[in-house]
């Protein structure tokens, strides 16, 4: 008898330590860390975004419109409700936002075919297959009358190989293949600033390249896979790894100026940048597969705010009016104090959301994986529109069209006469 009780102490002794450890686990795990509207933040700091003019050629040259990556679109009056003006695509899934220039959508699908749509009514101009996968969004600069820079993964079926990913450059015009650079597999947006073109890779390498040639300028190394894209503000550039920091590196010299972290896990370890960051208000915002949103001094790289969603981070956040906005795999969509970390408002969706949103003319577009697009007052988290398609990162537009991506069909939408 004395043994056994000897034995059931020891057991519910056993069963209270794990109670606890899971407790101190668990709070560890889930604890935010609030921030300051006095300490590295300046909200007059944030690119504008302009007013769309009938001479522009080039409205959305990039993942996230543009080098901060903001994800709030050009000054224009469209509003929902919208209905179907035309619709384009096919069978291959379409993971990332396409860019906009020339009257056509520029975009490639999970398949490695490059695409360009007419905005008007959605034909197809022309198609560029490369027989690899992708999940990137092409960069569009004006050198020799029109280039779309795109990144690839592995040849098809996809199995991951050390160094078998491509950076392309294709007239915007003709489809005509201008050149050709072999990386690691890459679906890293690319970032397009003057001549340079910057991406990073599964490798772990960030390159600078000329964009009229592909000829490399300079190479770094980070500590993991780089998947998201790159951002920029001055002379810094921002990415995550998969190493679980976050680099500021100098644009012209790819120097690494920092490096920071997420938080540490209570039994060691970080979570993973997939998202690519947006920069404002002297702000590095980026969230993380440990579940958190973070907030970096972009001059510093000092931690100065992490908030905790209930799932991963993936998406890459927009930024408006002092808010950051991103959804998390818990099915809910949030709007955090761009100086704080607090949560202003969050909207309950209908399924895990992977993918980014975007803002324009106030109103947040966001998709789930179960199928659906939201539109949210961006001011309020109210509902004002919903479409029954999207899975990622939904949005662009230019100033006569919403541009809406499904699984594989892309819609052309137009507000509604009242």
């Amino acid at each position: 008898m004395r043994r056994l009780a000897i034995a059931a102490g020891a057991a519910l002794l056993l069963v209270l330590g794990a109670g606890i450890a899971a407790v101190v686990y668990r709070n560890h795990e889930d604890a935010s860390h609030r921030g300051s509207s006095t300490v590295e933040f300046n909200s007059t700091q944030v690119s504008k975004p302009a007013a769309h003019a009938a001479k522009e050629k080039i409205v959305w040259p990039t993942y996230g419109y543009d080098g901060a990556r903001l994800r709030v679109g050009p000054v224009a009056t469209l509003a929902p409700p919208y209905r179907t003006a035309w619709v384009a695509g096919g069978r291959s899934l379409l993971e990332f936002p396409p860019s906009i220039a020339y009257d056509r959508l520029f975009l490639v699908n999970a398949g490695g075919t490059v695409l360009a749509f007419s905005t008007k009514d959605g034909d197809r101009a022309w198609d560029y297959p490369t027989h690899r996968c992708a999940a990137s969004t092409p960069a569009i600069g004006d050198y020799h009358h029109g280039t779309v820079y795109v990144t690839l993964l592995n040849r098809r079926p996809c199995k991951k190989s050390p160094k078998d990913g491509l950076v392309i450059a294709l007239s915007a015009g003709t489809r005509e293949l201008r050149w050709s650079r072999t990386i690691g597999p890459s679906e890293s947006s690319p970032l397009l600033i003057g001549n340079t073109l910057y991406v990073g890779d599964w490798l772990g390498d960030v390159y600078a390249m000329k964009a009229s040639t592909g000829a490399p300028i300079w190479k770094f190394k980070a500590g993991g896979a780089v998947k998201g894209a790159i951002a920029v503000s001055g002379n810094r550039l921002f990415v995550g790894a998969y190493d679980g920091h976050v680099y500021a590196l100098d644009a012209t010299t790819g120097r690494k100026i920092w490096r920071a972290s997420g938080d540490a896990r209570l039994f060691g370890g970080h979570g993973t940048f997939y998202s690519t960051p947006a920069v404002a208000y002297d702000r590095v915002y980026i969230g993380s597969t440990d579940g958190k949103v973070y907030s970096f001094g972009e001059r510093t790289g000092k931690r100065r705010w992490s908030t905790r969603t209930g799932g991963y981070v993936y998406g890459s956040p927009a930024v408006w009016n002092d808010r950051v906005y991103v959804g998390s795999y818990d099915h809910y969509f949030y709007a955090f104090d761009a100086a704080t970390g607090a949560v202003d408002w969050k909207f309950k969706a209908n399924g895990p959301i992977s993918g980014a949103a975007t803002i324009v003319n106030g109103v947040v577009y966001f998709a789930t994986l179960k199928g659906r697009t939201y539109g949210l007052d961006a001011t309020s988290g109210r509902r004002v529109w919903s479409f029954p398609d999207g899975r990622y990162s939904p949005v662009v537009s230019d100033a006569k069209k919403i541009y809406l991506l499904g699984y594989a069909s892309i819609y052309g939408l137009v507000p509604k006469r009242r």
